[in-house]
């Protein structure tokens, strides 16, 4: 990967926030810490945050360095264009909001098998490849949610991609929903690099159970967050593991221990397989908060909210789960019971969960 410092990405889906809006005064030292420490790739896409993101890179990145100091990658969304004329406006809208005048990666944004039949249809591989011939993008790649086969169809049909995104952490290492290792091992085989989305699953490796906490605690040898992220980063091929960070405390413990990364030891490598063994056995709602269920709900769900109070009971039985969920989560938003199954959220779910079903277990749960 050109240009890339070191293997660790400021990903840009969770910032820092003051109610609603990006905590600016914050983001600026959390951006200038990276860049100091050697770091320098940053990953955004017009969704994430719902265009604050974006904004929030123009404000605190682009205007402040010079276009060298960094590595900017942007993707482009299914629901932001209805047709092959959609892509290049929206495209250039992107660069604007981002403050630049070239992106370099840029990804077809979270491929499943009926998306990519969508970007097919409507030219969206061909698009970027020719945004690259005009020096407006430098390489193309894909963000990927599907199964591994689909992976394999993707990267035969368009052999000129260049870089996969894809979903990996030890908790979904040999989930048969994700199927992390399988999508890893086709990057491997036909030799693409490999960018590395969630590696601490949206937060959830890093809010263990406290019998799953106490095994990497014992190992006095980093936080929780430490383990999934070193996990993601030992594997060969792996050009940068993504974190999303909220603080400048995030990032400094992030820093800590990607500056000068080893991988995870042999005795690590055991601890972490207790603590999958764990979580496999307390069957979590597999939810990474990514939010794309939300934008469509009709009746205004805060669905990966509800599905935290969810896991929460499931792993500390007591009474904050149902706290938050009657006082908090939908206090002005709709109960888990007002779900209609119009099936938007599902098709939105990188995760591929059944978020019906599931609501209707939840409203079981707290709305007793």
């Amino acid at each position: 990967m050109d240009g890339v410092k070191k293997n660790f990405g400021f990903g840009c889906m969770r910032l820092p926030m003051n109610g609603e809006d990006v905590d600016i005064a914050q983001m600026n030292e959390m951006v200038d810490t990276y860049l100091d420490n050697g770091f320098n790739y940053f990953d955004t896409a017009h969704g994430y945050l719902q265009g604050k993101s974006e904004l929030a890179l123009k404000e605190c990145l682009t205007r402040r360095y010079a276009r060298d100091k960094y590595i900017l990658t942007n993707k482009l969304t299914n629901i932001y264009f209805k047709k092959e004329e959609d892509i290049r406006p929206f495209f250039e809208n992107q660069l604007i909001w981002c403050g630049v005048d070239y992106f370099d990666y840029y990804l077809m944004h979270a491929q499943v098998a009926e998306s990519f039949k969508f970007f097919k249809d409507c030219n969206a591989y061909e698009t970027a490849f020719a945004l690259k011939a005009e020096g407006k993008v430098k390489h193309v790649g894909i963000s990927f949610h599907d199964r591994a086969k689909v992976l394999e169809q993707i990267l035969t049909e368009y052999p000129d991609i260049e870089v996969v995104q894809i979903q990996f952490n030890y908790a979904d290492y040999e989930d048969p929903a994700v199927e992390s290792r399988k999508c890893y091992e086709v990057c491997r085989k036909y030799n693409k690099p490999v960018l590395v989305m969630e590696p601490v699953k949206g937060g959830n490796l890093v809010n263990l159970p406290e019998d799953a906490k106490k095994i990497l605690e014992d190992l006095h040898n980093g936080s929780s967050a430490s383990f999934a992220i070193r996990f993601a980063a030992g594997f060969e091929g792996i050009e940068m593991v993504l974190s999303g960070m909220s603080s400048l405390e995030q990032m400094q413990d992030n820093i800590s221990f990607m500056k000068e990364f080893e991988p995870l030891s042999e005795k690590e490598l055991e601890a972490v397989s207790k603590v999958q063994e764990i979580l496999h056995n307390m069957n979590l709602i597999p939810c990474t908060a990514c939010r794309y269920c939300t934008d469509g709900c009709p009746k205004n769900i805060s669905i990966p909210d509800l599905f935290a109070c969810m896991n929460t009971k499931n792993m500390y039985h007591d009474w904050n789960a149902d706290y938050y969920y009657s006082e908090v989560h939908t206090k002005n938003n709709g109960k888990a019971s007002d779900c209609i199954k119009c099936g938007k959220c599902e098709k939105a779910c990188p995760q591929h969960i059944q978020i019906g079903d599931l609501l209707v277990q939840v409203a079981k749960e707290f709305e007793k």
